[in-house]
C-alpha cells in the first residue's frame, strides 16, 4: 500500500514531538523527519544518539511510521553521520538533491560520480539514498534522470520523483512518471502554480491548489503497483502550527480521496 507522510520541514517553527502529533491528527501514515541544516534539524545530527529515543517515542506514540529523511547535502561527512543515524533510529530512506549545474556536462559527471560513492556508502549501512531531479542541478527533468538512472548501478540507489520539479521543468509527470518508476523508491510531492522556478507560497503547494495533473500522477502509481512512501513537502516561509496543519490535512485528503478512487486505500 502506498504510505502517505510529510516531512516535518513543514513544521519547522515547532519541536519534532509536536510536529508528530499534528501529522497523525491529519491522518498521515508516517513522517518524513526533516535533516536539512540551517533550515529545519528535527533530526540533529550531532545530537542523535541523545535524542534518539525521544525521536522513535515521538512517533510511535502518535502511530506513525518513519518513513525516510531529508538532508539535501552532498557533503560526505554529514551524509555518513545520517547513514549511521538512519540505520539505528530505524529510517530506511535518505532523500538529497543531485547536486551540479543544469545543461552542464562536466558538472554532470561530477554529480554522478559523487551520487555512485554516496550510494556505496549508503548500502554499508543498509539505507537506500534517493535523488531527485530539481530545478537547475544537474539533474533536472525526465531524460536527466534517465541519464542518471543508467549511470548509477548500486542498488542501494533510487529516484525520488517530485512531480513539481517536473512540472517546472515544462513535463507533464503524469506522463513522465512511467518512464522511471521502475527505480523510484520514494515520491516528494506537492502541488505547484504556474511553471516558474519558485514552487510558490506553501498554501499554494497544498494538494489539490495548483496546476499540476495529481490524479494522472496517482494513477501512474497505482498502474505501475508502486508502494513506497508519498511524502508531502512543502518549503518556503515559516507557517505556524494551525496553518501548517491545514495544509497538511487539505492535502491528505485531496491525495487519499484520489487513492481511494483508484482502489488503492
Amino acid at each position: 500500500m502506498i504510505k502517505l507522510g510529510v516531512n516535518s520541514v513543514l513544521f519547522k517553527t515547532v519541536p519534532f514531538a509536536e510536529a508528530a502529533r499534528a501529522i497523525k491528527a491529519a491522518g498521515y501514515d508516517g513522517v518524513e523527519i526533516s535533516a536539512i541544516a540551517g533550515m529545519c534539524e528535527h533530526l540533529n545530527l550531532a545530537s542523535w544518539r541523545e535524542d534518539k529515543a525521544a525521536l522513535i517515542s515521538a512517533a510511535a506514540d502518535n502511530g506513525l511510521e518513519l518513513l525516510s529523511t531529508e538532508m539535501a547535502t552532498h557533503d560526505r561527512e554529514r551524509l555518513l553521520k545520517g547513514f549511521e543515524a538512519c540505520a539505528e533510529i530505524g529510517i530506511p530512506i535518505v532523500n538529497i538533491g543531485p547536486g551540479g549545474q543544469m545543461n552542464d556536462e562536466d558538472s554532470f559527471k561530477a554529480a554522478m560520480e559523487e551520487i555512485e560513492i554516496l550510494a556505496e556508502d549508503a548500502a554499508g549501512f543498509g539505507i537506500t539514498l534517493c535523488v531527485k531531479a530539481h530545478v537547475g542541478g544537474a539533474v533536472w527533468n525526465t531524460p536527466t534522470t534517465l541519464r542518471m538512472i543508467e549511470t548509477i548501478k548500486s542498488p542501494a540507489f533510487g529516484v525520488d520523483m517530485d512531480p513539481s520539479h517536473i512540472w517546472r521543468a515544462g513535463e507533464d509527470p503524469a506522463d513522465a512518471l512511467p518512464a522511471v518508476i521502475s527505480r523510484v523508491k520514494h515520491i516528494h510531492i506537492r502541488d505547484c502554480k504556474g511553471r516558474q522556478q519558485s514552487p510558490g507560497a506553501p498554501a499554494d503547494q497544498a494538494c489539490g491548489r495548483g496546476d499540476i495533473d495529481l490524479f494522472g500522477y496517482f494513477k501512474a502509481m497505482v498502474d505501475a503497483n508502486y508502494d513506497g512512501p508519498v511524502c508531502l513537502e512543502v518549503i518556503g516561509p515559516d507557517q505556524d502550527i494551525v496553518n501548517a496543519t491545514a495544509i497538511a490535512a487539505e492535502s491528505r485528503g485531496y491525495m487519499n480521496a484520489i487513492l481511494k478512487s483508484l482502489g488503492a486505500r
